[in-house]
């Protein structure tokens, strides 16, 4: 089989249920936007510790269980479970709890790894926007949608974290400067 079908090429498409529809199908859009948000935790992926990257990829195989669930709706295997969203928060609190978040607007790209992490998050905020179409048109997955919604979150703090980390590093890095400045002037 081809991996070309040329279907595309007069505008439609197909869902995994069969049903051809329009590329500017609400649904399209949405399944779109989740493959591009997953292609942003991907990028924020390369430059992750082992933990974080860990939980990225757990994330990305979440996403696209979630885009299989926007393409066909009716597949029970496709429906999301409560506890995924339960254990972001989890995690998010835990983050949130390790170091003192500034609650102040933030300028995003204080370092390299947020900025990407941001990005995604935004890229998840427009993902989520596009779901509440697909809701209102078409019904949706409603612990799929809640799961979005967390994501963005779990996002923003691990940005905010990657930000702290670095900032206290180039901290400690001024500081062992100034203890060996000190200790060669003795």
């Amino acid at each position: 089989m081809k991996l070309y079908t040329k279907n595309g090429d007069r505008g439609t498409t197909s869902l995994m249920n069969g049903i051809s529809v329009s590329k500017s199908d609400d649904r399209i859009e949405l399944v779109g936007t989740i493959d591009e948000l997953n292609s942003h935790i991907g990028l924020a992926k390369v430059l992750a510790d082992d933990g974080l990257k860990k939980s990225l990829s757990h994330i990305q195989r979440n996403l696209m269980q979630i885009m299989a669930g926007v393409a066909d709706p009716r597949n029970m295997d496709y429906r999301f479970s409560s506890d995924e969203t339960a254990a972001l928060e989890e995690e998010i609190d835990r983050i949130e709890n390790s170091f003192p978040r500034i609650k102040d607007f933030v300028l995003y790209g204080g370092c390299e790894q947020s900025a990407r992490l941001d990005v995604a998050r935004a890229v998840t905020r427009r993902a989520e926007r596009r779901f509440r179409k697909v809701e209102q048109n078409y019904g949706a997955d409603a612990k799929a949608v809640q799961y979005i919604n967390r994501l963005s979150d779990y996002l923003y703090i691990c940005a905010r974290y990657a930000d702290y980390r670095v900032e206290n590093e180039k901290a400690d890095g001024i500081q062992d400067k100034v203890v060996r400045n000190i200790l060669k002037d003795m």
